[in-house]
């Protein structure tokens, strides 16, 4: 049966900044779980029984280089200011002379781009904000349309800063797996000032449902500076046709734009934020116990080869991509402890309740990511003390591609076996 789903201002607020940045990527549980707001994870996990990785909501939304903002702030305060709406320079406690309005933001992105790209092309539409334009939680950015008779094509810049060597560092410059990415093309580089480097050539929306094609530079600093630029083939990022076949910067040449000294003096002059020297509170939770990908593993079924799986060591999420030589399935896996407070919104009374107290859900349904023909099993267990685990099936090795097989390779009752395995909680 379809999943029912449930929403709320939390929700449609983080969706409504999800789709302004990372090319209408959907709002998902994990990615808000990941968040770490215990508020904002228990209401977004109403949404749906079926979700997307965590760590891959995360990474979505850092390739658009708007998401992970200085500390947690507003994503889609940071895409929405006009270049009327930005507010006075910020002159930062550690540079004291360091003043940045959008005028420099903009006057240092098209010098830059002068620099990049041949003479006799045009920069129209200008827009940016300073540092500080609309408070501490909003990045400094600036855009632009650029056409070299080609075709006029929409580019933009935006700074901040992540944590040196951190979670948010690395999904900035980690090429993002596939199954929940589709690009083209993805680079990753260590430039000898010891910066993390990635450009990503990918597109705007995963479904790839228009041709706007959406390529991302990301770079980070060892001291955590964080510049992303971004390039379209359209003259905007949405509502505009394609106006040449590729974005008009090439990878040398985006690599050039993004590591760009001016950039980094810019940074530095973003103010201190106090909520980050008390601690972050939207820091991702970290869990207890073996990382998800090896227990996932350990309860594929026998007769299943693993082709694909999540690298990182996340207590909470995990996907694999099986194939029994009938066509790939994507499987994704999810562990949440304390959500028995959600009981109430997750299962309804006709569902299974085992006698230790577990309840558990089983949905069938089309895929949420525009896949033709793609279709998820899942199977939802809530353990009477909280703990949670979510596991899902798909037809396809991706939600965004076509289907491969006509059913997931694993049925319900194996989901629900590696759902209800004890091993989740070993070590927890």
């Amino acid at each position: 049966m379809p999943v029912e789903q449930h929403s709320d201002p939390f929700e449609e607020r983080l969706s409504a900044a999800l789709h302004q940045v990372g090319g209408a990527f959907d709002a998902d549980r994990a990615a808000l779980t990941t968040a770490g707001a215990a508020h904002g994870r228990r209401l977004a996990l109403r949404r749906r029984a079926a979700f997307v990785s965590g760590a891959a909501g995360v990474a979505l939304a850092g390739v658009g280089g708007v998401l992970l903002v200085p500390w947690g702030g507003s994503p889609a305060d940071s895409r929405q200011a006009s270049v009327a709406a930005d507010g006075p320079p910020v002159r930062s406690a550690s540079s004291p002379n360091a003043a940045v309005g959008k005028e420099e933001m903009i006057r240092t992105l098209e010098k830059l781009l002068r620099k990049s790209l041949p003479e006799g092309g045009t920069i129209s539409n200008e827009e940016g904000r300073g540092v500080g334009g609309q408070g501490l939680d909003a990045r400094p950015f600036a855009s632009a349309v650029y056409d070299d008779g080609k075709g006029p094509a929409a580019l933009s810049v935006s700074l901040g800063r992540v944590e040196p060597g951190g979670p948010e560092a690395r999904k900035q410059t980690e090429c993002p797996a596939k199954a929940f990415v589709p690009y083209d093309a993805c680079s990753t580089e260590r430039l000898p000032d010891g910066s993390a480097f990635m450009v990503l050539q990918g597109y705007e929306y995963p479904d790839r449902r228009v041709d706007t094609k959406l390529w991302t530079a990301n770079l980070v600093t060892p001291s955590g500076q964080h510049v992303s630029v971004r390039e379209w083939n359209a003259a905007a990022e949405k509502g505009a046709s394609a106006s040449r076949p590729q974005p008009p910067l090439s990878q040398a040449q985006l690599k050039a734009l993004v590591s760009a000294r001016e950039w980094r003096r810019i940074v530095d002059a973003i103010p201190e934020n106090p909520r980050r020297r008390a601690g972050n509170p939207f820091a991702p939770r970290q869990g207890a116990g073996a990382p998800a990908v090896d227990t996932l593993s350990g309860l594929i079924p026998k007769g299943l080869r693993v082709v694909e799986k999540n690298d990182d060591g996340g207590p909470e999420f995990a996907y694999a991509v099986v194939d029994d030589g009938r066509g790939r399935s994507l499987v994704e896996v999810n562990v949440q402890p304390g959500m028995g407070d959600v009981a109430g919104d997750l299962f309804h009374p006709g569902d299974e309740t085992l006698p230790d107290g577990t309840r558990i859900a089983v949905h069938r349904g089309p895929g949420e990511k525009g896949g033709d023909g793609v279709r998820m099993w899942t199977v939802d267990t809530l353990r009477a003390d909280g703990r949670r685990v979510v596991v899902s099936a798909f037809n396809a090795d991706t939600q965004q591609s076509a289907a491969t097989r006509r059913s997931p390779a694993l049925t319900v009752e194996q989901l629900r076996q590696i759902a209800l395995s004890p091993k989740w909680w070993q070590g927890s």
